[in-house]
């Protein structure tokens, strides 16, 4: 909104003209959204407070969780609204991209928000029912896919399947290319609720993906870097960084609230509506497999539990990790909190970094 009164008045004063830059306006977006995060994270935690909306903790965690009964929850709700406000805010709205992925947050948040709530109300760990959450997911990212899809058949939408380490190549899925999205899509949204069981890990692991995706989307709108790294050019996919450089600063402030010792945890709104997005910005840049080394992290906590599961049944009861999701296991054998989450955020870095290093190695 502040994009459409800023810009006209270029016309009078020279200055306004920075307004027209993409990297002005995603620093500003950040900015926007680290403020307001930190504004309205103290109100909110006060808000969640007076009206007992507080963590219930399984009984198949660790015992030291214990102790976080009771924390302010569904903090997802803040991380949401200071992504989409100053996309807004700054964001050029006549791009559609820029709404997909607004509204795949707004849909994954309102699913979330609906498992928290259920969870609030019989005051236990357990919201909505497994298999009916995963055929919900399941549903909304087919929907979100026949999107996709309808866009393509219009030239909005690239339905080609671009692959890392390779310059030209990539295959056209057509209508094959929907089961892919909402494997997509569903992956990467359990996957960040699987991350989030320690103070600051899902938010730290987000904020370094977020970031990563930023550099990915400037250079997948941008001409010269796209033919530059031989990366597929999606022009709509400029206004991507402004929405991926508020979610970044949301993510870091929030992370303000959520370090160890949390103040509120994200809750399930969070959780899914920021890994939904995660795997939206991934798809319509055309970097979905990057998708799998940017949120390196998030993968090794759900395929542990996939393991883990799997294992389980097929010997009759034994296990690879001593509990899992992942950062469990490093728990139980006796790694500190604060310890397992920076080690985690050192790993996801590494993740971040080499998955951008794949960008001139086609």
């Amino acid at each position: 909104m502040l994009y459409y009164l800023l810009i006209p008045l270029r016309e009078y004063f020279i200055f306004f003209n920075i307004f027209r830059y993409i990297t002005v306006r995603t620093a500003l977006a950040g900015i926007t959204a680290l403020l307001f995060t930190l504004i309205f994270g103290s109100l909110m935690i006060r808000l969640l407070k007076k009206y007992q909306i507080g963590e219930e903790i399984r009984p198949d965690v660790p015992q030291t969780h214990t102790g976080k009964r009771g924390t302010p929850s569904m903090g997802g709700i803040l991380i949401m609204g200071c992504t989409i406000i100053p996309t807004l805010l700054w964001g050029d709205l006549r791009n559609t991209y820029i709404w997909l992925a607004m509204a795949t947050m707004a849909c994954f948040g309102l699913l979330g928000f609906w498992d928290d709530y259920l969870k609030i109300k019989k005051k236990k760990n357990s919201g909505l029912i497994i298999r009916r959450k995963l055929l919900l997911q399941v549903i909304l990212s087919g929907i979100i896919g026949l999107v996709l899809i309808y866009l393509g058949s219009r030239g909005e939408f690239n339905l080609h399947l671009g692959v890392p380490f390779f310059k030209k190549w990539g295959s056209y899925l057509g209508w094959f290319y929907l089961p892919w999205i909402m494997f997509i899509l569903v992956g990467s949204s359990n996957a960040v609720n699987l991350a989030d069981g320690l103070d600051g890990l899902a938010i730290g692991l987000t904020f370094i993906s977020a970031s990563a995706f930023t550099a990915l989307t400037y250079t997948a709108g941008n001409a010269l870097w796209s033919e530059y790294l031989n990366i597929v050019l999606v022009p709509q996919a400029a206004e991507l960084t402004i929405f991926t450089g508020a979610m970044s600063g949301a993510c870091l402030g929030f992370l303000w609230f959520n370090c160890h010792p949390a103040q509120i945890f994200m809750g399930d709104v969070g959780a899914l509506s920021l890994g939904g997005a995660l795997g939206t910005i991934a798809i319509l840049i055309k970097q979905e497999f990057l998708l799998f080394m940017v949120a390196g992290v998030f993968i090794l906590e759900a395929l542990s539990v996939l393991l883990q599961v799997g294992y389980f049944k097929l010997t009759g009861g034994k296990r690879i990790f001593k509990m899992a999701p992942l950062h469990h296991h490093f728990e139980l054998i006796g790694w500190s909190e604060e310890k397992i989450v920076v080690r985690f955020w050192i790993a996801a870095i590494i993740f971040a970094l080499f998955s951008l290093t794949t960008l001139k190695l086609r």
